[in-house]
């Protein structure tokens, strides 16, 4: 890592990074476990089992869970030191129920910009049908005093 900053220069370092700053308490509550982590490409994973809605079919939130988890890591990352990224809107558009097994993210950029970045999210089942698709924008800002620390910082 840079000596001027929290965020990691080489791809090797970035899923290190995730683990260590943590991906927030309702990802780890919904098990998404990341696996793969640079500015180019995320990907994580989900159970199904526990993210149901009554009809046995992983709930819609939880698709939307797993792309706002991927997309705003990655664009922290991007923001780089002493920068903040918050969502400012999502949608999805699910075109498969998964019922088994694990649901996986591959998170990709669509734009990069200084204050904003939109990143698409294509979930798909453990047989490679795509399930849904989710785009995120995030704001990024100064990080305000009032928020916690980056853990990575220093």
């Amino acid at each position: 890592m840079s000596e001027q900053t929290d965020v990691p220069q080489q791809t090797a370092d970035h899923l290190h990074w995730v683990e260590r700053r943590g991906a927030g308490a309702l990802a780890e509550k919904m098990g998404i476990e990341f696996l793969e982590f640079s500015l180019e490409r995320a990907v994580a994973r989900m159970p199904v089992e526990g993210n149901t809605q009554p009809a046995m079919l992983l709930h819609g939130g939880a698709y939307v869970v797993l792309g706002e988890s991927l997309g705003s890591m990655s664009a922290n990352l991007h923001a780089g030191p002493g920068r903040l990224a918050v969502g400012i809107e999502i949608n999805a558009t699910h075109t498969r129920a998964a019922t088994s097994g694990y649901v996986t993210g591959v998170c990709t950029p669509i734009h990069l910009g200084r204050t904003l970045t939109t990143h698409e999210i294509a979930v798909t089942d453990d047989q490679g049908r795509r399930c849904s698709t989710i785009r995120i924008t995030n704001l990024i800002t100064d990080r305000p005093a009032s928020v916690a620390p980056d853990p990575n910082a220093g």
